[in-house]
């Protein structure tokens, strides 16, 4: 991992920051320091060599805590599978080959995109709201095309107007306002570049679904307790819902409030795996804010994009637009 301090900006006002404290490791990167802003005062910690920019307890605890226990689970390295580079293809529609562009990707999870995005061969510069970026440290931290930090959506560290790419999957829906946090994003999108993202779909089958009925109740309870009734009922009942989804589809597999991935050809245990983190994931964020397709389109038209691409996805609304 790369730690550029040249690259980071005070959230508080803008300004350039300094490494005032430092502790190097033997290859002579930081592994614990602070920055503190030129212009007025503010501090910022390294820990574990990743810059944090957010409290510590913020209302992203419950990925911060699923990442680090599930730190392998998605990867494409892991499961011996293509499903994350799949996805992020099809989504972003990029080349596999972008040597010498930048690319900020925003809610980085434990790195699951992250992996397939370092293979690129462009410098990445990867965040998270919560401390799953220490996951994605032990996942990825030995590249160095990888520049990692903990920040907020709507208070990015960086220069606008400065990547050839920007992209967030799987991150929206979970924001406080998901069109804010579009309209964060937009504006790191240099001249020629391009966005891309995901969100949940907000349609009448999407809102038929179990999460809606128990997150008023499983995303207050403590995460601790919900992952273990998670982890518990979910090796009972994948059978039924791998039965079910044969049998009826889609619509079949909604009867049950778990989420498994047989039909993804995955082995049994990272089946279970995946089931358990996705479930968990289901019912314990704070934020849920699913979004139609119309709504999505004219956040990217209103934000000056052209060649806009908005449609239906393998994880509800794809879209991708480029600045001109």
């Amino acid at each position: 991992m790369n730690l550029d301090v040249e690259m980071y900006l005070c959230t508080t006002c803008g300004d350039y920051l300094a490494l005032s404290i430092g502790v190097y490791q033997e290859n002579g990167s930081v592994c614990e320091g602070e920055f503190v802003c030129r212009a007025c005062g503010m501090h910022y910690p390294v820990i574990s060599g990743i810059p944090r920019f957010v409290p510590t307890e913020n209302y992203a605890g419950s990925f911060g805590y699923q990442w680090n226990i599930h730190r392998k689970t998605q990867l494409d390295s892991y499961t011996g599978l293509p499903l994350s580079r799949k996805r992020l293809f099809a989504v972003s529609q990029w080349s596999e080959n972008l040597q010498g562009q930048q690319i900020l990707e925003a809610g980085s999870g434990a790195g699951r995109f992250t992996e397939v995005l370092l293979k690129t061969g462009a410098d990445v510069f990867s965040f998270d709201y919560s401390n799953a970026v220490e996951a994605n440290l032990s996942n990825n931290g030995k590249q160095p095309n990888l520049h990692l930090f903990q920040g907020d959506i709507l208070k990015i560290p960086l220069a606008e107007k400065s990547f050839d790419k920007v992209i967030c999957l799987g991150v929206l829906q979970h924001t406080p306002d998901p069109e804010k946090a579009f309209m964060s994003l937009a504006k790191f999108v240099k001249p020629g570049g391009e966005l891309a993202i995901d969100v949940y779909r907000a349609d009448v089958f999407a809102y038929l679904h179990w999460k809606y009925v128990l997150r008023p109740i499983t995303r207050r309870m403590d995460k601790e307790s919900l992952y273990r009734i998670v982890s518990a009922i979910i090796p009972h009942l994948i059978p039924l819902v791998a039965a079910l989804r044969r049998n009826f589809g889609r619509v079949g597999c909604r009867i049950v409030p778990i989420v498994e991935y047989s039909h993804l050809k995955l082995s049994p245990e990272i089946n279970k795996e995946w089931a358990t983190l996705d479930t968990f994931d289901m019912y314990s964020p704070t934020y849920d804010h699913p979004q139609r397709i119309s709504t999505v389109n004219k956040w990217f038209v209103s934000t000056g994009f052209i060649d806009v691409d908005v449609r239906h996805g393998p994880n509800g609304i794809v879209g991708k637009g480029r600045k001109p």
